[in-house]
């Protein structure tokens, strides 16, 4: 299929298709002596598993990362392997951003307690 009916299959635009090829996500199967592109349904199955894969947050670097490893082992369990080991990663990164933003808030209530009380203690002065 040329890339226009890829583009419309994916439900992506051909720009997007021309970037993931730049980044190795995605190839097409042949080249016409023109230069037209000719994709296969590997590609389209590409850009659906690269669709559900940013769906679950990943990056495009990420998502290269894995992508093959769905294409390489049928089951898939490689690539959901290496997915569960990223969102892992994420999920302690979050957690640890989220303590930090716990104590940053707690610094600011008891900041604005403490200019509440100078202010108070300035105007009763």
């Amino acid at each position: 299929m040329q890339i226009g009916e890829l583009s419309d299959r994916a439900g992506v635009s051909h720009r997007t298709i021309h970037y993931y090829e730049r980044l190795g996500l995605v190839q097409p199967a042949e080249r016409e002596g023109a230069g037209y592109r000719y994709y296969d349904e590997t590609a389209l199955r590409r850009l659906e598993k690269i669709a559900a894969l940013k769906r679950l947050g990943l990056s495009l670097d990420e998502i290269a990362a894995v992508i093959d490893l769905y294409f390489e082992d049928a089951s898939g369990i490689r690539g959901k392997v290496k997915v569960l080991e990223i969102l892992e990663a994420q999920l302690t990164k979050a957690n640890a951003q989220l303590h930090e933003l716990a104590t940053f808030k707690h610094d600011l209530e008891n900041n604005i307690a403490r200019m509440r009380t100078l202010i108070t203690e300035a105007k009763r002065k």
